[in-house]
């Protein structure tokens, strides 16, 4: 048990250790760079270039013309056609709730079911279609 504790502290303490990257010229080992490194730098630095890479590609797929090639995303024209029809099935719906208050009424008139407080005069305001357009 002392022996894995000791690996475990060992490992935690490597995580600080400093280590150098050097650059040298193949030709003439000249030293061209030279950087002082730890584990935890490399760590740190190798996360933020991953969040920065994946925040960058969301933002190029979110903020472009690339998420219409996403599928299931759709393009602007089906979305321009669905909002279209969707108010239009919205006006059709509107006027058959109206048609068919009419003709409840009118079939209680023909059947002498009529009386001024049992037929159903609040009306239902259509809103005018501009068939141009469709």
């Amino acid at each position: 048990m002392a022996n894995k504790r000791d690996k475990k502290g060992r490992n935690v303490g490597r995580i600080g250790n400093r280590y150098r990257l050097v650059i040298m010229n193949d030709n003439t080992y000249e030293e061209v760079t030279s950087f002082k490194l730890s584990r935890m730098s490399v760590y740190v630095a190798l996360s933020t270039l991953f969040v920065l890479l994946v925040t960058i590609t969301v933002a190029t797929v979110v903020f472009t013309p690339l998420r219409y090639y996403i599928p299931g995303y759709g393009d602007l024209k089906q979305r321009r056609e669905f909002i279209r029809l969707k108010m239009r099935t919205d006006s059709l719906e509107t006027a058959i709730n109206a048609r068919d208050k009419y003709l409840d009424n009118i079939q209680k008139v023909i059947s002498g079911d009529y009386s001024a407080g049992k037929l159903d005069t609040t009306t239902i305001k259509v809103p005018k279609v501009d068939n141009s357009t469709y």
